[in-house]
């Protein structure tokens, strides 16, 4: 993401784009689609099926929504400049042009079939005409012959005047919407009607279920955003913006709250419900109300078809449009000011469509899903910016993490909750939309940026809480974070492929590839590529082991530098890894001796893997050997034999221990075994446990020999002593067996 100026410069940066227009006209277009149809024709249908307190709690439910919304693009907005698309360009700078192509082509359907709800709502007001010629003629004139005229009639305006006389009109509009809602206060409740008789909850004996008309009413609190798609004609919209966003949203709430007592004071439920334009019955002068409707729904589709027609036109200068040769077509506009001829063309062809269908109900059902689906998308950015903490995302109005949070888990909650099968069928829709995308489009990659933001930041929180309430004492649930600095990488693979057992699932692991060298530019480059192959094995093995390079004029120097530094986990490692082959040379051997003796002396357990060309074989036993020496090895090497059971390649494998003792202290230790087992420290059952009568060494390494010459994997202890005396004889003691791990730890671990 490119370097936003702060927050401070903006006012000074800014330049006048397009029209240049103030707060007003985004605070305008936002209210007057507030106070829209839904208002008007609407909300006496949800007083009267949920009655007061349900129409408070879908005020509530649908301002969790928008509120939260409604300050993520607040905060959003100042941030950077929101250039042309407005809701579309935040998405799409902030998710990428792939993903927010999705999402913006989401958008503007909302946008587009939002003109056709206004405009079919609009033919509403004319009902009462409509109902006296029918009466007076016994013609039944549909109200299509009131909606596609006017349809057709805003499209001539928006061709011939443009996003200029669209905004003049709205401050007419406000001023008939304002006036109409004045009246209908003043109004008195219908004839015979007796207030004192209303309830909390009085409402209609069947009525619709909560979230159907929940569904229905959504559509009166999306408003707030459309000011927002006049982003590219404001003069500033970084201070514009989130001024006209939140005051609109608020001054919509509080008016709808009074509506809403103001109707069930006023009307009895059944009328509420039978009747879509009761509230002219109400008002000191009914046709008021009718001329309100009008001016309201006039008003909303004013401000969609400003708005729709830019969200397609950016969508189609980011080329983020599945059809190639359409994206340039569409971005094109004219004039100075880049009025989207062309995208306003195909946007009055869908209007027009959707008018022909002339439901109300059903329309607005589609619009609150795609919605839906943009508010918590913005929500989620908001969230996910809050996280990611870049320092190119600097807003000079902050919202709160957890208000984005919760906008967005909202907006999931109540798709499923409106309408469970249009829900999974638009996240179906998305989801096939966004595959055809990223195969015809390359777009950015903000999403993996501002996410791997949020992983830095989390990690960075978890360690270093992690390492304050760290217990100086050993840890009860000992787990492997284990360090391997190896020289011999692509030579050999069994070291790799060990590593990525072990941290499968309950482990860690640092690889680091040692390049002998002084560090320099020619070293670090060098460096660089060997990284990049290293990181290819990775994903060719899908390994959980993190690897990197450490360049250094010795392994020793690299080791010391390697066994300082805290592992993946945040934590320090408490294991290293060592690795030599049979067919290695003798210099080889005596390296991995010499850096085990000085690995020791940071108190870690040392584990050294001994391999050839069998590759461990079928992987199906594992054989562990304790001997009176291993007190404080078992638990350890007992713990890493079953952390290898838990991988995939070793799930059908089983494990052996043999317990190689002098014959007196057989029966104490399998007294001493089978309590640890009753107890549950050891993960070991008794039938897999062999106790074996040996008196000396020599003797020792023949029953090894005899027994698991043929095991795929076996697991022997060893003492700093015995490597101090014998040295690289330690691991050259066993030459028949194939794979061996030799294991040392300096204090007893617990398997609570």
């Amino acid at each position: 993401m490119s370097e936003s100026p702060s927050p401070t410069q903006a006012g000074s940066e800014l330049e006048s784009a397009g029209h240049g227009f103030g707060t007003l006209p985004v605070f305008l277009a936002g209210i007057s689609t507030i106070l829209g149809a839904v208002m008007f024709l609407r909300f006496g249908y949800a007083v009267g099926n949920v009655g007061l307190l349900g129409a408070f709690a879908i005020i509530i439910l649908g301002h969790l929504v928008t509120i939260p919304t409604a300050l993520a693009i607040a905060e959003i907005a100042t941030n950077r400049k929101v250039e042309g698309g407005g809701e579309y360009f935040i998405i799409s700078r902030s998710f990428g042009t792939t993903i927010g192509g999705v999402i913006g082509i989401s958008l503007y359907l909302s946008q587009a079939v939002s003109v056709a709800f206004y405009m079919i709502a609009f033919a509403e007001a004319f009902g009462p005409v409509l109902a006296w010629i029918t009466e007076s003629t016994g013609v039944v004139v549909n109200a299509r012959f009131i909606s596609v005229p006017a349809t057709l009639g805003l499209l001539a305006l928006m061709f011939t005047k443009g996003a200029d006389m669209g905004v003049k009109a709205l401050y007419g509009v406000v001023a008939i919407l304002a006036m109409s809602l004045i009246m209908f206060f003043l109004g008195s409740p219908v004839e015979g009607f007796d207030p004192t008789t209303v309830g909390l909850t009085s409402a209609l004996d069947d009525p619709d279920a909560f979230f159907f008309v929940f569904a229905i009413v959504f559509p009166a609190f999306t408003g707030m955003t459309a000011g927002v798609g006049l982003s590219g004609d404001l003069a500033n919209p970084r201070k514009s913006i989130p001024r006209g966003t939140i005051a609109a949203t608020v001054v919509g709430m509080i008016v709808y709250v009074f509506i809403v007592i103001k109707l069930i004071y006023s009307a009895p439920a059944e009328l509420l419900n039978g009747d879509q334009l009761v509230m002219s019955k109400i008002a000191l002068w009914g046709p008021i109300i009718l001329i309100g409707l009008a001016a309201a729904t006039l008003s909303s589709a004013i401000g969609s078809i400003l708005v729709a027609p830019r969200t397609l036109q950016a969508l189609g200068g980011d080329a983020s449009l599945p059809i190639a040769k359409g994206n340039s077509w569409l971005a094109s506009g004219i004039g100075a000011v880049n009025e989207p001829r062309n995208a306003t063309i195909v946007t009055g062809i869908i209007a027009l469509v959707i008018v022909f269908l002339g439901n109300v109900d059903i329309v607005a059902r589609l619009i609150s899903m795609f919605f839906m689906v943009t508010y918590g998308s913005l929500c989620a950015i908001s969230f996910l910016e809050h996280f990611a903490a870049r320092p190119s995302y600097r807003p000079s109005f902050r919202s709160r993490w957890y208000f984005s949070l919760f906008g967005a888990v909202m907006c999931l909650l109540m798709m499923f909750q409106m309408d469970p099968v249009f829900a999974v069928l638009s996240l179906l829709t998305m989801t096939s939309l966004y595959q055809i995308m990223k195969r015809t489009h390359k777009g950015g990659d903000d999403l993996a940026s501002m996410f791997q933001g949020v992983m830095t930041q989390s990690s960075r929180y978890m360690h270093i809480r992690l390492q304050r309430r760290r217990r100086k004492s050993v840890d009860d649930e000992w787990r492997p974070s284990v360090i391997m600095v190896n020289g011999r990488t692509f030579d050999r693979r069994s070291p790799l492929i060990f590593m990525r057992w072990i941290c499968h699932r309950h482990g860690f692991g640092t690889y680091l590839h040692f390049m002998q060298g002084q560090l320099n530019k020619k070293t670090v480059r060098e460096g660089r590529k060997v990284r990049e192959k290293l990181l290819a094995m990775a994903r060719v093995q899908k390994s959980p082991v993190y690897m990197n390079t450490i360049i250094s004029p010795s392994m020793t120097s690299a080791l010391a530098q390697s066994l300082q530094v805290p592992g993946v986990s945040g934590l320090a490692n408490n294991a290293v890894m060592f690795e030599f082959s049979q067919d290695d040379p003798a210099e080889i051997l005596e390296e991995v001796t010499k850096n085990c003796q000085f690995a020791a002396t940071t108190g870690m357990s040392l584990l050294v893997l001994r391999h050839g060309d069998y590759h461990f074989g079928e992987r199906q036993n594992i054989h562990i050997w304790l001997t009176w020496n291993d007190q404080e090895n078992a638990n350890l090497m007992i713990l890493l034999s079953y952390i290898l059971l838990g991988h995939p390649d070793w799930n059908s494998a089983e494990i052996k221990v043999f317990v190689a003792i002098p014959a007196h202290q057989v029966a104490e230790r399998k007294e001493e075994f089978s309590s640890l087992i009753a107890d549950g420290r050891l993960p070991v059952s008794e039938k897999n446990i062999r106790f074996l009568s040996t008196e000396n060494a020599e003797q020792f390494r023949k029953v090894v020999a005899r027994l698991s010459d043929s095991a795929d994997l076996t697991v022997i202890g060893f003492d700093m002593d015995g490597l101090d005396e014998r040295e690289a004889g330690v691991f050259t003691n066993h030459p028949t067996l194939k794979d061996v791990l030799f294991v040392h730890t300096p204090h007893e671990i617990t398997m609570e």
